[in-house]
């Protein structure tokens, strides 16, 4: 079932499918805060994240405030805290100074929290309050929850020591031998949805535009493919950065992808501890804006904007409307995409024929986060839903637009029309990119 059916859904039902997004959400954070030691748990790994144990108490003090506090319209439990796990209030490069809840203290509130918030969940009405309609606030809820799991997977990526977190291997390349880019049609489409329950507000309205006919590349970049641009200068090259990207290189001593090494016999990298040989045929990852888009100046092609991705991922020229997903309505299956840390790393590029989209673009849902070139901005007709917080005070200049998910990202976190946004010199989130170029006159049938 497609989560815009939901509305199909009787109110029991929609409680049952909330209730499971809720428990695999909070069974990934179990898993990710057990994975370590109490010391391990309030050491901060690095000065861009927070220790684990403020994620965990986060999760929790927004699970109280929307669902037992807010829908519920309970007495708070720790309305003490509420400051200290504002992330609006407090850097992450501060929060470890801040009097935080213990392990001991973290894992016993946030199951209170849960246990109330099901209470809520079994007597709330599924309608009457646009918070309440389709179960949204539990599916926002569930994705906050999911997104910080992503955060504090990162953070496993940047702790040292022996390897915590274990996961069998993605499936091999089984698409052959795939063209290097494919056509995707000229014309407009619909981006972005008024349709899908738990969208959140920056995918909202749904609304028309136009784009011109470009080619793309059929896979994300690989490590091989990068490793030829480092190999052949390109982090020494002025001409391939734009003036902020260089002067970001230079400053901060930046000469490879974030967790690479050249060793004499060629690229190694460290994954989540294990440190190894570097996978020619998987997506690059751990790359910022400037050097996904200093790689696409070198290749003599560019970034797509982010409705160029979001029309590669979701038009179907077949029948000339936006799907949910490349390939097609349902929910993701393991066949589809590389999801919800499954395998602790890309996939090798061509693994997914299944979820190719129709104009033959592969893994545009999983795997890694892409770049784009457009900042961050609210779409025609935006409204903040259900406080400014989460989109609009990020909007400007300042953000790009990432599309289409990792590796760590849950599937009920990620869809066609899902936004994600960060600074252009972020290299610890599970980014890579795809490049993408304009279709000359002659190339357009």
């Amino acid at each position: 079932m497609s989560t815009e059916a939901l509305g199909d859904l009787s109110a029991q039902d929609l409680r049952a499918r909330a209730a499971e997004a809720l428990t695999r959400a909070r069974a990934r954070s179990v898993a990710l805060t057990d994975a370590v030691d109490d010391e391990d748990l309030v050491r901060q790994h690095s000065k861009l994240m927070s220790p684990l144990v403020w994620d965990l108490a986060h999760i929790g003090v927004q699970e109280e405030l929307w669902l037992v506090r807010d829908v519920g319209g309970r007495e708070p439990l720790r309305p003490d805290i509420d400051d200290i796990y504002d992330a609006f209030q407090h850097a992450r490069a501060d929060r470890p100074e801040l009097p935080l809840l213990g392990p001991a203290e973290a894992r016993a509130y946030v199951k209170q929290v849960r246990e109330k918030a099901f209470d809520v969940l079994e007597h709330a009405p599924m309608e009457g309050r646009r918070l309440t309609e389709q179960a949204f606030a539990f599916g926002m809820i569930t994705q906050h929850e999911q997104q910080h799991d992503e955060t504090m997977l990162a953070t496993h990526q940047l702790r040292t020591g022996d390897p915590v977190l274990h996961a069998p291997e993605p499936p091999p390349a089984r698409s052959g031998a795939l063209p290097r880019e494919v056509l995707v049609p000229g014309g407009a489409f619909t981006m972005g949805t008024s349709a899908e329950p738990w969208a959140l507000d920056n995918e909202r309205p749904a609304h028309e535009i136009a784009v011109e006919a470009f080619w793309m590349d059929t896979v994300p970049v690989t490590c091989g493919a990068y490793t030829e641009f480092l190999d052949g200068g390109g982090y020494d090259d002025e001409r391939w950065w734009s003036l902020a990207g260089w002067a970001y290189r230079q400053d901060n001593g930046i000469t490879a992808p974030r967790f690479w090494k050249r060793e004499q016999d060629g690229w190694w990298r460290t994954r989540f501890g294990v440190y190894e040989r570097l996978p020619a045929d998987e997506p690059v990852v751990h790359v910022s804006y400037h050097e996904a888009e200093a790689y696409a100046a070198w290749a003599g092609r560019r970034l797509p904007t982010e409705a160029e991705w979001e029309k590669a991922a979701r038009f179907d020229p077949a029948t000339g409307r936006s799907r949910r997903f490349p390939w097609g309505d349902e929910e993701p299956a393991a066949e589809h995409a590389n999801l919800g840390q499954r395998h602790l790393r890309p996939a090798p590029a061509g693994a997914y024929p299944a979820g190719a989209s129709p104009t033959g673009v592969h893994q545009l849902i999983g795997d890694v986060w892409e770049w784009t070139s457009t900042d961050f901005h609210g779409y025609p007709g935006f409204a903040p839903f259900p406080y400014r917080e989460y989109s609009e005070v990020f909007f400007g200049p300042e953000y790009k637009v990432l599309r289409g998910g990792s590796f760590g990202t849950d599937a009920a976190a990620i869809r066609g029309t899902f936004r994600n946004w960060d600074y252009p010199i972020r290299r610890q989130i599970f980014a890579g990119f795809r490049t993408a170029r304009d279709a000359a006159p002659g190339e357009v049938g």
